[in-house]
């Protein structure tokens, strides 16, 4: 395998998907030639080609410009949702070149670096967020690869001249974690996903075993306290656990990181974190949903572990603002708050809709939701459906299939003839802009994780217009 540091050229399929776009950031700054290809032009990769890539959106041989055709200067990196058809992968494949994963890339980094390697079905994206800028924020620093856009940096790649801390999301989907070499690991839940890869809730959760193996020796393994694994670690590796805050079922000491005199009101959430050695008093959260305590708890763990200070940590928690599509607020007013969130697992799903309904207990709930993967949706539309029915109106669109070909009998409809809230309905998405304006919108949560995005900024524009919600945040 080459040296990726010796390596001048790189070619990314799949180059605007937001982990592949930290790792082209990444080789532009250390002033590397970067092309490739994606399957729909955006922001994202408007930005990176203003960045110095150059992305184009076809798939077609001939635009793969010359200086990427040499196998011995060039290294293809691809993410797992490629086709295996792609016709620019079958070349390179048919020509010898050398191809990696995203995730193969990162293991290189983080075996040259220290690596911060927060897994889990959930939270990690939020959770990673919050260490990185604990640590941004503070005399440690870091770098991270992030699996969103970090708004108070713009951007899902932080760099660094003067740390090797360099914290990374680590993606279980396809066991691409499994490439990495974690100096701190974290596993924020392991409730059963990606089953069309792994097969059964067991064999998803012995990838996690497997993941704990690898931290290095004298590393720190972190899991939250309902993590149902027992890990395989190496020798000298110190095991943690976290909790948001205990539940009536379990002890305080159970965990050795937690919260406790958890106060929300008037739009606030602070709490008291309590650490081995310390109880840091008075932590204000910056994004105040409840969802977020627990993963505040991890990253003020980790950045505590580092030697950051109890002042620092207030600071960096105060004023860290989330990430895009992570309980992203577009609009706040008095008549209406539209909240535009990345759930996609019945869990995850869950917990925002009951987040929501604590900021906003007297307010109508209308959750629109875009199920994601048609083998996620076989797997999980009951329960899907049971996350759905605490909302009080619930609109579906139909599934984003993103790498997967349609499965028989396989639709939206499965999961909303199963959702018990009072108003339910199965919208196409030119059909859903026409019926929100016939609704009464009070609170609306957007929930998904394939293109429902898009909708956000019409939908937004669609009901600012209208007599009913003259002004946003």
């Amino acid at each position: 395998m080459k040296n990726i540091n010796e390596i001048q050229s790189f070619y990314f399929i799949g180059a605007g998907g937001i982990g592949m776009s930290a790792l082209v950031r990444w080789f532009l700054s250390k002033g590397k030639n970067v092309a490739g290809y994606d399957r729909t032009e955006s922001d994202l990769t408007r930005q990176l080609n203003s960045e110095g890539a150059s992305i184009h959106y076809e798939d077609n041989v001939a635009l793969i410009p010359d200086g990427y055709k040499d196998k011995q200067s060039t290294l293809v990196i691809y993410t797992p949702a490629v086709p295996s058809d792609h016709s620019e992968w079958l070349y390179f494949r048919q020509n010898g070149f050398e191809i990696m994963k995203r995730a193969q890339v990162l293991g290189e980094i983080t075996r040259t670096n220290r690596g911060i390697c927060v897994s889990g079905t959930h939270g990690k994206t939020t959770t990673s967020s919050m260490i990185a800028h604990l640590l941004k924020q503070s005399p440690v620093d870091c770098n991270a690869f992030l699996g969103g856009i970090l708004k108070n940096y713009g951007t899902n790649l932080l760099l660094s001249d003067r740390s090797d801390w360099t914290v990374v999301e680590a993606d279980e989907y396809d066991r691409s974690f499994h490439r990495l070499s974690p100096t701190i690991a974290v596993i924020t839940s392991v409730a059963p996903d990606h089953l069309d890869i792994y097969g059964t809730a067991d064999a998803y959760r012995d990838a996690f075993v497997h993941f704990t193996s690898l931290v290095r020796e004298n590393g720190i393994l972190l899991m939250e306290s309902q993590v149902n694994i027992v890990p395989q670690t190496r020798e000298k590796v110190t095991i943690y656990r976290y909790s948001g805050a205990p539940s009536p079922s379990q002890t305080s000491g159970q965990s050795d990181f937690y919260a406790q005199n958890i106060r929300m009101g008037n739009g606030e959430i602070r709490f008291d974190c309590v650490t081995p050695g310390a109880i840091i008093r008075d932590i204000q959260l910056g994004v105040p949903v409840e969802i977020n305590i627990v993963n505040a708890v991890a990253a003020l763990a980790v950045a505590w572990l580092n030697g950051v200070s109890e002042h620092d940590l207030r600071q960096g928690m105060a004023s860290f603002r989330g990430a895009a599509r992570r309980f992203d607020f577009h609009v706040k007013t008095g008549d209406f708050v539209l909240i535009d969130d990345y759930a996609h697992h019945p869990e995850e799903l869950e917990a925002s809709i009951t987040s929501v309904k604590k900021l906003y207990p007297a307010k109508k709930l209308t959750v629109i939701f875009q199920p994601h993967l048609y083998s996620r949706t076989n797997d999980f539309y009951r329960e899907f459906a049971q996350a759905l029915s605490l909302a009080d109106e619930v609109i579906l669109i139909p599934i984003y299939p993103a790498r997967e070909a349609p499965i028989e009998g396989v639709s939206s409809q499965m999961i909303l003839d199963r959702v018990t809230s009072p108003s339910r309905k199965l919208l196409s998405k030119e059909e859903l802009l026409q019926q929100l304006k016939k609704e009464e919108i009070e609170i609306l949560l957007i929930a998904g994780a394939g293109d429902i995005e898009l909708l956000v900024e019409p939908i937004k524009k669609n009901l600012l217009c209208s007599k009913m919600y003259p002004s946003s945040r």
